[in-house]
Protein backbone atom coordinates (compact mmCIF):
# COMPACT_ATOMS: atom_id res chain seq x y z
CA UNK A 1 0.00 0.00 0.00
CA UNK A 2 1.04 3.57 -0.36
CA UNK A 3 2.94 5.31 3.03
CA UNK A 4 2.56 8.58 2.22
CA UNK A 5 1.64 11.23 -0.64
CA UNK A 6 0.24 9.52 -4.51
CA UNK A 7 2.22 10.32 -7.12
CA UNK A 8 0.64 13.81 -7.84
CA UNK A 9 0.50 14.65 -4.43
CA UNK A 10 4.60 14.26 -4.17
CA UNK A 11 5.16 16.05 -7.73
CA UNK A 12 3.48 19.24 -6.04
CA UNK A 13 5.35 18.95 -2.45
CA UNK A 14 7.38 21.04 -1.59
CA UNK A 15 9.92 20.86 1.75
CA UNK A 16 8.95 23.54 4.23
CA UNK A 17 12.92 23.02 5.54
CA UNK A 18 14.73 26.49 5.71
CA UNK A 19 18.17 26.54 5.87
CA UNK A 20 19.77 28.25 9.05
CA UNK A 21 21.79 31.57 8.31
CA UNK A 22 24.59 29.68 9.90
CA UNK A 23 24.65 26.58 7.81
CA UNK A 24 27.22 27.44 4.90
CA UNK A 25 29.70 28.87 8.08
CA UNK A 26 29.09 26.12 9.94
CA UNK A 27 30.32 23.35 7.30
CA UNK A 28 33.20 25.48 6.13
CA UNK A 29 34.83 25.55 9.61
CA UNK A 30 34.25 21.86 9.96
CA UNK A 31 35.62 20.95 6.72
CA UNK A 32 38.98 23.42 7.47
CA UNK A 33 39.10 22.30 10.78
CA UNK A 34 39.55 18.71 9.57
CA UNK A 35 41.40 19.36 6.56
CA UNK A 36 43.92 20.43 9.05
CA UNK A 37 45.17 16.83 9.46
CA UNK A 38 46.84 14.94 6.47
CA UNK A 39 44.72 12.74 4.45
CA UNK A 40 47.21 9.81 5.31
CA UNK A 41 45.72 7.31 2.80
CA UNK A 42 46.95 4.17 3.30
CA UNK A 43 46.85 0.79 1.12
CA UNK A 44 46.89 -2.87 2.81
CA UNK A 45 46.98 -5.48 -0.27
CA UNK A 46 43.83 -8.22 0.47
CA UNK A 47 44.17 -11.84 -0.34
CA UNK A 48 41.58 -13.18 -2.11
CA UNK A 49 40.25 -15.56 -5.04
CA UNK A 50 39.32 -12.98 -7.43
CA UNK A 51 41.73 -12.72 -10.81
CA UNK A 52 40.03 -9.39 -12.39
CA UNK A 53 39.96 -7.09 -9.35
CA UNK A 54 42.50 -5.77 -6.95
CA UNK A 55 41.12 -5.12 -3.49
CA UNK A 56 42.84 -3.33 -0.82
CA UNK A 57 41.60 -2.21 2.69
CA UNK A 58 42.16 1.70 3.06
CA UNK A 59 42.64 3.49 6.16
CA UNK A 60 42.35 7.71 5.74
CA UNK A 61 41.88 10.44 7.97
CA UNK A 62 38.48 11.50 9.09
CA UNK A 63 36.93 14.01 10.94
CA UNK A 64 39.04 14.98 14.31
CA UNK A 65 41.45 12.98 12.08
CA UNK A 66 40.22 10.02 13.40
CA UNK A 67 40.66 6.60 11.22
CA UNK A 68 38.29 5.76 8.80
CA UNK A 69 38.60 2.38 7.09
CA UNK A 70 37.31 1.43 3.70
CA UNK A 71 37.29 -1.29 1.18
CA UNK A 72 39.33 -0.19 -2.59
CA UNK A 73 38.51 -2.53 -5.39
CA UNK A 74 40.64 -1.72 -8.76
CA UNK A 75 40.08 -3.47 -12.14
CA UNK A 76 43.18 -5.54 -12.72
CA UNK A 77 45.45 -4.07 -15.71
CA UNK A 78 43.03 -1.00 -15.95
CA UNK A 79 44.36 1.92 -17.22
CA UNK A 80 44.63 4.64 -15.49
CA UNK A 81 43.91 7.38 -14.52
CA UNK A 82 40.13 5.85 -13.96
CA UNK A 83 36.83 7.02 -12.70
CA UNK A 84 35.79 6.55 -9.19
CA UNK A 85 33.11 5.52 -7.25
CA UNK A 86 32.57 6.46 -3.71
CA UNK A 87 30.16 4.60 -1.95
CA UNK A 88 28.26 4.98 1.26
CA UNK A 89 26.10 2.09 2.69
CA UNK A 90 22.69 1.65 4.73
CA UNK A 91 21.70 2.63 8.09
CA UNK A 92 23.59 0.45 10.51
CA UNK A 93 25.54 -1.66 8.17
CA UNK A 94 28.84 -1.63 7.50
CA UNK A 95 31.44 -1.80 4.42
CA UNK A 96 31.01 -5.42 3.91
CA UNK A 97 32.72 -8.52 2.64
CA UNK A 98 35.95 -7.71 0.12
CA UNK A 99 34.03 -9.85 -2.14
CA UNK A 100 30.26 -7.77 -2.01
CA UNK A 101 29.75 -5.32 -4.56
CA UNK A 102 32.10 -6.08 -7.55
CA UNK A 103 30.22 -4.27 -10.31
CA UNK A 104 31.76 -1.31 -10.05
CA UNK A 105 35.13 -2.26 -10.32
CA UNK A 106 34.03 -4.82 -13.16
CA UNK A 107 32.92 -1.87 -15.10
CA UNK A 108 36.00 -0.08 -14.98
CA UNK A 109 36.06 2.26 -11.95
CA UNK A 110 38.13 2.79 -8.80
CA UNK A 111 35.41 1.41 -6.35
CA UNK A 112 35.66 2.43 -2.73
CA UNK A 113 33.14 1.37 0.12
CA UNK A 114 33.84 3.35 2.96
CA UNK A 115 32.66 2.22 6.62
CA UNK A 116 30.49 4.53 8.34
CA UNK A 117 31.92 5.50 11.62
CA UNK A 118 30.97 4.04 15.03
CA UNK A 119 28.11 1.46 12.65
CA UNK A 120 28.13 -2.14 12.28
CA UNK A 121 31.71 -2.58 10.65
CA UNK A 122 35.43 -1.60 11.63
CA UNK A 123 35.52 1.88 11.93
CA UNK A 124 35.21 3.23 15.82
CA UNK A 125 33.53 6.60 16.78
CA UNK A 126 35.76 7.84 19.08
CA UNK A 127 33.07 10.99 20.05
CA UNK A 128 31.34 10.15 23.21
CA UNK A 129 27.57 11.14 23.07
CA UNK A 130 25.04 12.39 25.43
CA UNK A 131 21.77 10.54 26.44
CA UNK A 132 20.37 9.42 23.12
CA UNK A 133 17.45 7.04 21.90
CA UNK A 134 18.42 3.20 21.32
CA UNK A 135 19.97 3.42 17.85
CA UNK A 136 22.42 6.15 15.87
CA UNK A 137 19.93 8.88 14.99
CA UNK A 138 19.78 10.82 17.89
CA UNK A 139 23.44 10.54 19.35
CA UNK A 140 24.82 13.97 20.18
CA UNK A 141 21.85 15.43 19.04
CA UNK A 142 22.09 18.11 21.89
CA UNK A 143 24.30 20.22 19.76
CA UNK A 144 24.99 20.97 16.05
CA UNK A 145 28.84 20.74 17.35
CA UNK A 146 28.30 17.22 18.97
CA UNK A 147 26.20 15.34 16.74
CA UNK A 148 26.89 11.87 15.01
CA UNK A 149 26.16 13.19 11.52
CA UNK A 150 28.79 16.16 12.17
CA UNK A 151 31.30 13.46 11.79
CA UNK A 152 29.88 11.03 9.45
CA UNK A 153 29.28 13.09 6.82
CA UNK A 154 32.77 15.02 7.22
CA UNK A 155 34.24 11.45 6.34
CA UNK A 156 32.38 11.29 4.06
CA UNK A 157 33.45 14.31 2.49
CA UNK A 158 37.18 13.48 3.55
CA UNK A 159 36.53 10.28 1.45
CA UNK A 160 36.33 12.27 -1.43
CA UNK A 161 39.39 13.84 -0.73
CA UNK A 162 41.10 10.53 -0.12
CA UNK A 163 40.01 8.77 -3.38
CA UNK A 164 41.34 11.80 -5.06
CA UNK A 165 44.84 11.20 -3.49
CA UNK A 166 45.42 7.49 -4.94
CA UNK A 167 47.42 7.46 -7.55
CA UNK A 168 45.29 5.15 -10.38
CA UNK A 169 42.09 7.79 -10.03
CA UNK A 170 41.28 10.85 -11.87
CA UNK A 171 40.48 13.48 -9.83
CA UNK A 172 38.35 14.73 -12.22
CA UNK A 173 36.08 12.31 -11.96
CA UNK A 174 34.78 10.99 -8.65
CA UNK A 175 31.17 10.15 -8.09
CA UNK A 176 29.02 9.72 -5.16
CA UNK A 177 26.44 6.84 -4.13
CA UNK A 178 24.32 5.55 -1.74
CA UNK A 179 21.03 4.10 -0.60
CA UNK A 180 19.11 5.06 2.29
CA UNK A 181 21.47 6.32 4.61
CA UNK A 182 24.13 5.72 2.07
CA UNK A 183 22.10 7.93 -0.73
CA UNK A 184 21.69 11.13 2.48
CA UNK A 185 25.30 11.18 2.89
CA UNK A 186 26.37 10.88 -0.57
CA UNK A 187 23.99 14.28 -1.21
CA UNK A 188 25.67 15.58 1.77
CA UNK A 189 29.14 14.94 0.06
CA UNK A 190 27.96 16.32 -3.53
CA UNK A 191 27.39 19.71 -1.24
CA UNK A 192 30.08 19.73 0.72
CA UNK A 193 32.82 18.71 -2.02
CA UNK A 194 30.70 21.00 -4.64
CA UNK A 195 33.04 19.22 -7.68
CA UNK A 196 32.07 15.79 -7.41
CA UNK A 197 31.21 14.49 -11.29
CA UNK A 198 27.89 12.78 -10.54
CA UNK A 199 25.25 11.22 -7.25
CA UNK A 200 23.13 9.09 -7.12
CA UNK A 201 20.80 8.73 -3.83
CA UNK A 202 18.61 5.55 -4.05
CA UNK A 203 15.70 6.22 -1.27
CA UNK A 204 17.74 8.39 0.73
CA UNK A 205 17.42 9.00 4.17
CA UNK A 206 18.55 12.31 6.29
CA UNK A 207 15.96 14.24 4.34
CA UNK A 208 13.51 16.41 5.14
CA UNK A 209 13.72 15.64 8.76
CA UNK A 210 10.29 17.54 10.38
CA UNK A 211 8.15 15.78 7.24
CA UNK A 212 9.79 12.39 8.58
CA UNK A 213 9.23 12.56 12.06
CA UNK A 214 5.46 13.06 11.27
CA UNK A 215 5.17 10.79 8.84
CA UNK A 216 7.24 7.71 9.24
CA UNK A 217 6.15 4.52 10.88
CA UNK A 218 9.25 2.84 11.13
CA UNK A 219 12.54 2.78 12.18
CA UNK A 220 15.33 4.46 11.86
CA UNK A 221 13.26 7.72 12.12
CA UNK A 222 10.81 6.52 15.07
CA UNK A 223 14.38 6.69 17.12
CA UNK A 224 13.88 10.62 16.78
CA UNK A 225 10.02 10.04 17.76
CA UNK A 226 10.65 7.89 20.68
CA UNK A 227 13.58 10.56 21.47
CA UNK A 228 11.12 13.69 20.76
CA UNK A 229 8.32 11.92 23.03
CA UNK A 230 10.86 11.54 26.14
CA UNK A 231 12.37 15.16 26.11
CA UNK A 232 9.28 16.50 24.71
CA UNK A 233 10.20 20.11 25.93
CA UNK A 234 13.25 19.90 23.44
CA UNK A 235 11.31 19.45 19.93
CA UNK A 236 12.56 23.08 18.65
CA UNK A 237 16.30 22.64 19.62
CA UNK A 238 16.00 19.20 18.49
CA UNK A 239 14.90 20.36 14.79
CA UNK A 240 17.57 23.47 15.15
CA UNK A 241 20.02 21.05 15.17
CA UNK A 242 19.22 19.12 12.61
CA UNK A 243 18.49 21.83 10.23
CA UNK A 244 22.62 21.63 9.59
CA UNK A 245 22.57 18.15 8.65
CA UNK A 246 19.02 17.75 6.47
CA UNK A 247 19.51 16.01 3.07
CA UNK A 248 17.23 19.07 1.56
CA UNK A 249 19.88 22.08 3.09
CA UNK A 250 22.56 19.61 0.97
CA UNK A 251 20.56 18.82 -2.07
CA UNK A 252 19.89 23.03 -2.69
CA UNK A 253 23.87 23.27 -2.47
CA UNK A 254 24.89 20.32 -4.84
CA UNK A 255 24.91 20.85 -8.79
CA UNK A 256 26.18 17.57 -9.79
CA UNK A 257 24.13 15.62 -12.10
CA UNK A 258 22.06 13.28 -9.32
CA UNK A 259 20.37 10.33 -10.28
CA UNK A 260 17.34 9.54 -7.50
CA UNK A 261 14.49 6.59 -6.94
CA UNK A 262 12.14 6.43 -4.63
CA UNK A 263 9.63 3.34 -3.98
CA UNK A 264 6.13 4.38 -3.33
CA UNK A 265 5.79 1.72 -0.50
CA UNK A 266 8.46 2.71 1.35
CA UNK A 267 7.40 2.54 5.17
CA UNK A 268 11.43 3.52 6.25
CA UNK A 269 12.05 6.62 4.26
CA UNK A 270 8.92 8.45 3.61
CA UNK A 271 8.64 9.13 -0.33
CA UNK A 272 7.87 12.77 0.25
CA UNK A 273 11.15 13.48 2.23
CA UNK A 274 12.85 12.02 -1.27
CA UNK A 275 10.72 14.09 -3.07
CA UNK A 276 11.62 16.96 -1.09
CA UNK A 277 15.19 16.70 -2.08
CA UNK A 278 14.70 15.93 -5.48
CA UNK A 279 12.71 19.00 -5.80
CA UNK A 280 15.22 21.15 -3.91
CA UNK A 281 18.07 19.75 -5.75
CA UNK A 282 20.20 22.72 -7.13
CA UNK A 283 21.86 20.48 -10.29
CA UNK A 284 20.60 18.52 -13.35
CA UNK A 285 18.84 15.59 -11.88
CA UNK A 286 16.39 12.71 -12.91
CA UNK A 287 14.10 11.14 -10.57
CA UNK A 288 13.23 7.26 -10.87
CA UNK A 289 9.72 6.54 -9.20
CA UNK A 290 8.82 2.69 -8.99
CA UNK A 291 4.86 2.67 -7.51
CA UNK A 292 4.92 -0.65 -6.51
CA UNK A 293 8.57 -1.25 -5.12
CA UNK A 294 9.24 -0.46 -1.27
CA UNK A 295 12.42 0.90 0.70
CA UNK A 296 14.62 -1.02 -2.08
CA UNK A 297 13.07 1.17 -5.04
CA UNK A 298 14.29 0.32 -8.10
CA UNK A 299 17.09 -2.52 -6.84
CA UNK A 300 18.97 -3.64 -9.64
CA UNK A 301 16.58 -1.71 -12.33
CA UNK A 302 18.12 1.35 -10.64
CA UNK A 303 21.91 0.33 -10.92
CA UNK A 304 22.10 -0.56 -14.48
CA UNK A 305 20.41 2.87 -15.45
CA UNK A 306 23.15 4.75 -13.57
CA UNK A 307 25.92 2.45 -14.55
CA UNK A 308 24.32 3.89 -18.16
CA UNK A 309 24.39 7.38 -16.77
CA UNK A 310 27.69 7.26 -15.06
CA UNK A 311 29.04 5.87 -18.01
CA UNK A 312 28.28 8.89 -20.03
CA UNK A 313 29.13 11.35 -17.27
CA UNK A 314 32.68 9.67 -16.91
CA UNK A 315 33.02 8.59 -20.33
CA UNK A 316 33.62 4.74 -19.41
Amino acid sequence: MLTDLGRDGLWEYRSGYAAPAGFDAFWAATLTEARAHDIGVRLTPVETPLRLIDVFDVTFAGFGGHPVRAWLKLPRGGEGPLPAVVQFHGYGGSRGSELDQLHWAAAGYAHLQVDVRGQGGVTADPAGSGPAHPGHLTRGIESRETYVYRRIFTDAARAVDAVRAIGAVDPGRVAVVGNSQGGGIALAAAALVPDVAAVHAQAPFLCDFRRASLVAGERPYTELTGYLAMHRNRVEQVFAVLSYFDGVGFASRATAPAWFSVGLMDDIVPPSTVFGAYHAYRGPKEIAVWEYSAHEAGGDDDLRAVLDAFGAVSGQ
